[in-house]
């Protein structure tokens, strides 16, 4: 890991690395926050995962996210939302294929198998980085994310039982199988097997009978991509109802899919997390 950035944030660092991944097969770049309470013993870490279009920085930017975990004693770590780089396939006009949508899936499809393997870096490679080099806890660590990174989330926790001990997330992709989003870089990462698909889906997963997490998500109801249908919250809440699986879907009056939205509740997610990640 080679430290690029370091900023004094509320008492605690903001840092910024790059590394070789052995996943991607391609440098990457990922942002930490650690708290103050880092300097003096690990602590446990958030993975904050981004949506379409966006970098490591826009959530240490953005979502006001620092306040509350140097508060709170958490880490937190922001990886980028794909490999990026010369040498790695894109789709230059698209922003919703691509670098800079990576969709947390590890793609089987050429051109994109290569170096699109973001469900394998975000869930084992990038723990193992930072768990090793800087002061977290091994082990104790909760997930969250924002639209494509709300999918992220969803299914890195459903796929992973044990691996996180807290899901949240903002205007998550509920059901990618469903919507143009979803559809479009499933069948570009993955082929054109639907059954494949569903392995990669939150809402499908636990209609398969994945194994029950508490699900905590935040959703305005003023959201463009909600009325648009890329989000599909209800065919999530369905299928939890049906399988006993445990949902806080909060409909948020007014608030629309923005940053703005997530800096308004991002505290409270957090102190979701920190509750569950101080149980022994």
């Amino acid at each position: 890991m080679q430290r690029i950035e370091r900023i004094r944030e509320f008492g605690g660092w903001l840092e910024r690395y790059r590394h070789d991944s052995e996943t991607c097969h391609c440098p990457m770049t990922f942002s930490v926050y650690l708290p103050p309470r880092a300097e003096a013993a690990p602590v446990p870490a958030v993975y904050v995962l981004s949506g379409l279009t966006c970098t490591d920085d826009n959530v240490r930017v953005k979502a006001g996210a620092q306040r509350y975990a140097a508060e709170l004693g958490l880490a937190l770590v922001m990886p980028d939302t794909s490999p990026r780089g010369d040498g790695v396939a894109d789709a230059p006009e698209r922003y919703d294929l691509g670098q800079g949508a990576g969709f947390y899936v590890n793609a089987t499809r050429q051109p994109w198998a290569a170096h699109y393997r973001m469900f394998d870096y975000v869930n084992r490679e990038l723990p193992a980085l930072v768990e090793r080099d800087l002061p977290l806890i091994p082990g104790r660590r909760s997930i969250t994310g924002h639209s494509m990174g709300g999918h992220g989330a969803l299914i890195s926790a459903l796929k992973n039982p044990g691996l996180y001990r807290s899901v949240s997330a903002f205007a998550p992709i509920c059901n990618p199988v469903a919507c143009g989003w979803g559809q479009g870089c499933l069948g570009a990462y993955l082929g054109d097997d639907l059954a494949v698909w569903k392995e990669w889906d939150a809402t499908e997963l636990i209609r398969a009978g994945a194994q029950p997490i508490p699900l905590l998500i935040d959703q305005g109801t003023d959201d463009e991509f909600l009325r648009d249908g890329q989000l599909r919250p209800e065919a999530l809440s369905r299928a939890c109802e049906e399988h006993d699986l445990p949902l806080k879907l909060r409909m948020q009056p007014g608030y629309d899919h923005s940053y703005h939205f997530i800096a308004t509740f991002i505290g409270e997610h957090l102190a979701y997390h920190a509750r569950a990640l101080a149980k022994a």
